[in-house]
């Protein structure tokens, strides 16, 4: 029997969906409750360990106190052992300490619940001691260590237990610097590598910095979009109302509130708020990962023919026919905006391309 050992950020994603570009520190994490963040971990952790099915109990589970872990696999009925617990409070330390517990406890892989903070943590706690597999539940995906979605990490997890070919990889633990992303400054930063099992083309591949220009054909496209934007938000939302700019960096509430005006939505055939959007090169997220403000309640707003996506060629071609993917917690809505879609590849330039909640 396999041991594999469970760690799980209890407020990762909480800033997401609020417009706050990450969950790290105190400070975030209160003004997030404050304004009605909710954390995804403990929910998306569940989610991994319910379509892993029957398979979960045959795991031998270690794990960390309350909700680090323990309460998700007392939630389902599944065996474990707590080998410690986190403070009142939760923090980067706890996620430390129980890391470094679980790998000296003899595991054969620490599955783990956050995003790039989280990553970093571990990566902190246990370098390539022994290997990790994460699932996404940050607002910040930059790592290459994590599943694409919950589900996917169940699959990875499920060949391993199969005896299935499942490779030995090296996954890059990349953080960006919150602060500094709120005052519109990009500055990610490399921390190490840690250890991944990789299968089937689930393991999420790490986003390319942005360095390389862009072809011609992209700035075409965009180069009208940006002249008209005042100030144009990173990792954000910016909204624009009869060639006016009316939003700036706005959240989930703020957009569900202004697409739920009858003026938003329009009433003729065409009309209603448009949503434009690109995707990350070589993982292909479109929506889902640093996005949350397109809550399940915002995209129920929108028109899915109103969904207009660009990209290049070659940033497609970096897919290698993987989907362009979407995972917004909501499986029917996901399954609803799953399907074919047009990609503006340049001047009248398009092409079809899938949307899928399944990589």
């Amino acid at each position: 029997m396999l041991t594999f050992g469970l760690i799980i950020n209890p407020v990762a994603g909480i800033g997401g969906s609020v417009a706050l570009k990450g969950s790290d520190g105190a400070a975030v994490q209160n003004q997030a409750r404050a304004r009605g963040g909710e954390p995804r971990g403990c929910e998306r952790t569940q989610r991994m360990l319910e379509s892993l099915g029957p398979l979960a109990k045959q795991v031998r589970w270690l794990t960390w106190g309350g909700a680090m872990g323990a309460e998700v696999l007392d939630t389902l009925g599944i065996e474990h052992r707590v080998l410690g617990e986190p403070g009142a409070v939760t923090s980067a330390a706890d996620t430390q300490q129980g890391a470094q517990t679980l790998a000296g406890a003899g595991i054969d892989l620490l599955v783990f619940c956050g995003g790039d903070g989280t990553a970093r943590d571990i990566w902190r706690a246990v370098h390539q001691s022994v290997p990790v597999l994460g699932i996404p539940g940050g607002v910040k995906m930059h790592s290459g260590v994590f599943a694409t979605t919950p589900e996917s990490a169940a699959r990875i997890l499920e060949a391993l237990l199969a005896g299935g070919l499942v490779r030995a990889a090296l996954g890059e633990v990349r953080d960006l610097d919150e602060e500094a992303l709120r005052q519109g400054m990009v500055r990610p930063r490399y921390f190490g590598e840690l250890a991944v099992p990789e299968a089937g083309g689930f393991l999420q591949h790490t986003k390319e910095s942005g360095r390389e220009s862009e072809p011609l054909a992209l700035q075409e496209i965009v180069a009208e979009v940006v002249e008209r934007l005042e100030r144009s938000t990173l990792i954000g939302f910016d909204v624009l109302q009869n060639g006016e700019q009316i939003g700036w960096d706005v959240d989930g509430e703020w957009l569900q509130s202004r697409l739920s005006k009858p003026a938003a939505r329009g009433s003729a055939a065409g009309q209603g708020p448009l949503l434009i959007l690109s995707f990350t090169r070589n993982q292909g997220f479109l929506i889902g990962r640093g996005n949350q403000q397109l809550t399940p309640a915002v995209l129920r707003l929108v028109p899915r023919q109103n969904l207009w996506v660009v990209g290049t060629r070659s940033k497609l071609i970096s897919l290698e026919g993987r989907p362009l993917l979407i995972d917004t917690d909501d499986a029917a809505l996901d399954s609803a905006w799953s399907g074919l879609v047009q990609i503006i590849t340049g001047y009248d330039d398009r092409l079809w391309y899938r949307l899928s909640s399944h990589a």
